[in-house]
């Protein structure tokens, strides 16, 4: 655990003061005693969702064993909405209580080469394309995951070796969440029917397409600042590229002139625009509040955006 920490810090971090997000799991107190045994100044940032009973104990157990390693300690209580679903809105709760706490330092999170491979699969259900497939970075700022290459059963089993008492979420193992139903059903499947290397051979799947986006990507950009321009985006330059790279520029164009992370019905929608022929004037609405609602508009040979009363 100490030595993944450390050769996370010496890649990526520009000092010792972070932050680790520890919800008293077995993943993340190991995070934080590698983290600790790595020598780097750790504050310790428990997020209480209070969605369980005894959630106040579960932080305050996780607290204490964090000072015991060293770390600094600090308890932050939220509240968890609905929207989206229980999952996703206690996941935002926690972001957003983990960026306000953590004062400019980087936040280390314990997600595992098996929270990858899970994550993964659901890009791939979903077909949701090669960013979600790519899955987690292990360094997207100011959030680090130095344990994308541990297993679970690693981080468990370096926790009994601590004589750490690690908490067992009950909704880790409640089978109405996706993501349990992959991690206790679908992957043991898998590995059984495919011999094992299962999670390994997801992950390095990840690595490689994490590698061919930031390509594509880093191409694209360079698209864009030619096409761009100040009353809208060129059509002209977008038409002899590679779907690939003009979805690309579209989807960064996209959230330069406000859309929300725009999904693929959204950028394929906008790029049905690119190839309508003559001045037919079209639109496709990418968000907006409840005022006004901001959409695209092809008017000759450029895109552009304008916001329509609702």
């Amino acid at each position: 655990m100490r030595r993944a920490v450390a050769d996370f810090a010496a890649a990526h971090l520009a000092g010792p003061d972070v932050c680790v997000g520890l919800s008293g799991g077995a993943d993340s107190l190991a995070l934080t005693a590698g983290a600790v045994g790595a020598g780097l100044d750790v504050t310790a940032l428990i997020v209480d969702h209070g969605l369980q009973p005894g959630s106040m104990q579960v932080a305050a157990a996780a607290a204490r064993t964090a000072e015991s390693l060293g770390a600094r300690v600090r308890i932050l209580p939220v509240r968890v909405g609905w929207r989206g679903g229980l999952e996703a809105a206690a996941r935002d709760a926690r972001y957003a209580a983990l960026e306000q706490a953590r004062d400019g330092r980087p936040v280390l999170l314990g997600h595992t080469a098996d929270d990858q491979a899970e994550t993964v699969l659901l890009g791939l259900a979903r077909g949701s394309g090669s960013r979600s497939i790519a899955g987690m970075r292990p360094w997207n700022r100011p959030w680090g995951r130095p344990f994308l290459g541990v297993r679970r059963h690693q981080t468990l089993a370096a926790c009994t070796e601590m004589g750490f008492e690690p908490h067992h979420d009950p909704h880790n193992r409640d089978p109405r969440f996706t993501r349990v139903r992959l991690r206790t059903e679908v992957l043991p499947l898998l590995e059984e029917v495919l011999h094992g290397g299962v999670v390994d051979a997801l992950g390095r799947t990840a690595e490689g397409l994490r590698a061919d986006n930031d390509a594509l990507d880093e191409w694209a950009a360079g698209l864009l600042a030619g096409a761009g321009r100040d009353e809208g985006l060129a059509i002209a330059p977008l038409l002899a590229l590679p779907l690939a790279v003009r979805t690309r520029v579209l989807r960064a164009w996209l959230l330069g002139v406000g859309a929300t992370e725009p999904t693929h019905r959204v950028i394929s929608a906008v790029d049905d625009l690119v190839a309508t022929t003559g001045n037919a004037r079209s639109q496709v609405a990418i968000g907006g509040d409840s005022e006004a609602r901001r959409i695209v508009v092809r008017a000759g040979e450029t895109l552009t955006v304008r916001l329509t009363a609702r």
